[in-house]
């Protein structure tokens, strides 16, 4: 077992001292970098990106190489699982994901199976095993999945959606169906990020991008209930060490006491969230992650600046943040901005922390 040489992320999920406030973004492997797009180009598509593991590698390991971040994340897609239940996963140019064989219906949905990881997704473990082969302990290793219902809105629509008209007629007309999709999800997500963990990833984030897309009482029930199923089911220590679980909600502001309450180990804050309300209300019991605005990458390096500045000073003194973007950095992000914003991080955090 390789000594990890910076362990601040992981300090920082437990809510222990750190020297300064550690950093990572979301995306941070992707089309904002030349590198990343080149040898995209050169496999020929983002898909045989994630299924080749050294490619997988290279392109995770290539934002660290750039800038001095605390952690990195394996590069894959959260639409692995939905394609190993054989929905037959393409990316339509301009229109993103796409599925040949959409659950529509309960026959559909009694027809999946919950994935066996290791037999169905071996691409996935093996970019994990070549990631933390070649951090060599470097910084912590980042699995992740999406949420059941983030899951099931893509695999009901067919794809992306603005509305989720379908997976909402499902879920309000057949909730018995919208139920068993979502349950089959779980136990996968559960399969998969435990043999994430089994592999070498040394904390999950499970990312609910749709979740925000829900009322109050139809979050609770489609999509918060099986993350905290998911949460209870997950290995939370190894190598001697503790795994944390960070659940994300977009647009999830609302319901940070009840994410709270699932036994995860943080939160991911998107940018609508005031991150000092955030910490006066769950910060006793979570780590908090977040949440600048990823547009505001597109301003100049002394805004930028000023927008961490502010973000730290709401957060306060003490431990239990983690800084990253409110969400995915965007493909036309000039790297020299994302390297100002990791570099400012440390640089303006240090006065917040007492650990030297």
């Amino acid at each position: 077992m390789t000594e990890l040489k910076n362990d601040r992320f992981l300090r920082a999920l437990e809510r222990k001292p750190v020297d300064v406030t550690p950093v990572w973004m979301m995306r941070q492997a992707g089309r904002y970098l030349p590198e990343y797009r080149a040898t995209r180009a050169q496999a020929g598509d983002f898909m045989a990106v994630c299924t080749n593991p050294e490619l997988a590698c290279e392109v995770t390991l290539q934002p660290l190489r750039r800038y001095p971040l605390d952690a990195a994340i394996l590069f894959s897609d959260i639409l692995t699982i939905p394609d190993a239940m054989g929905l037959g996963l393409y990316f339509e140019t301009g229109e993103g994901p796409r599925f040949r064989k959409p659950v529509q219906d309960a026959a559909a949905v009694e027809a999946l199976e919950v994935i066996k990881p290791e037999a169905d997704l071996p691409y996935v473990m093996d970019a994990v095993k070549t990631i933390r082969r070649e951090l060599n302990g470097s910084v912590p290793l980042i699995g992740f999945s999406g949420s059941p219902w983030t899951l099931a809105t893509y695999m009901v629509e067919g794809g992306s959606s603005k509305d989720f008209r379908r997976a909402k007629t499902m879920a309000f007309n057949e909730p018995e169906v919208m139920h068993m999709l979502l349950s089959k999800l779980a136990d996968s997500v559960t399969a998969y990020l435990n043999a994430q963990i089994e592999a070498g990833a040394q904390a999950v984030q499970i990312f609910d991008t749709w979740g925000g897309a829900l009322s109050d009482r139809a979050y609770q029930e489609f999509s918060l209930n099986y993350m905290r199923q998911i949460v209870n089911g997950l290995i939370r220590e190894r190598e001697g060490r503790k795994v944390p679980v960070i659940l994300f909600t977009k647009n999830g502001g609302q319901w940070l006491e009840s994410m709270a309450d699932t036994g995860c180990d943080a939160l991911g804050l998107d940018w609508t969230t005031n991150i000092g309300d955030a910490r006066s209300r769950v910060g006793g019991q979570v780590a908090l992650q977040g949440n600048m605005d990823p547009t505001m990458l597109y301003a100049s390096p002394k805004r930028i600046r000023q927008e961490i500045e502010t973000i730290l000073s709401s957060y306060g003194h003490g431990d239990g943040h983690i800084f990253n973007l409110g969400h995915g950095i965007t493909p036309e992000v000039d790297p020299v901005n994302a390297g100002v914003f990791i570099e400012s991080v440390h640089e303006l955090s240090e006065k917040y922390h007492s650990a030297k």
